[in-house]
């Protein structure tokens, strides 16, 4: 029993550990340079885990979404202002995909932030 807690205990200060290692960024435009860092990478492939979820759900498209980012770097939110040969499927695939992922920075408490990113498949 003692070893159940002492692995509980080490495995939740490891990712609290993580999570402290999250830099604050209080400026707009440096939010929204490391939130548009942070998507060219995941777009990247072919280890870029936006890349990886396009092939395996077969998104295709160029579509360009305004993206809500919040507190601790979470999607909030996605719009889609514009799609370039893309389909509905296709659109909703992306959309789950970018509402799941979360930036590496925190941001001011209670401000959200938009910005559009264009998503080339």
């Amino acid at each position: 029993m003692r070893i159940i807690f002492l692995t509980a205990f080490i495995v939740l200060s490891a990712l609290g550990v993580q999570a402290q290692n999250r830099v604050l960024i209080e400026d707009k435009d440096e939010i929204i340079k490391q939130a548009t860092l942070e998507l060219d990478n995941a777009m990247t492939g072919p280890e870029g885990s936006l890349f990886k979820a396009g092939q395996k759900n077969s998104i295709t498209g160029e579509y360009n979404l305004q993206l809500t980012i919040r507190d601790k770097g979470q999607v909030v939110s996605v719009f889609v202002a514009d799609k370039k040969d893309g389909n509905i499927p296709s659109q909703n695939r992306l959309k789950d995909e970018v509402l799941a992922l979360q930036f590496s920075f925190k941001m001011p408490k209670n401000k959200d932030y938009k910005f559009n990113y264009i998503f080339k498949f």
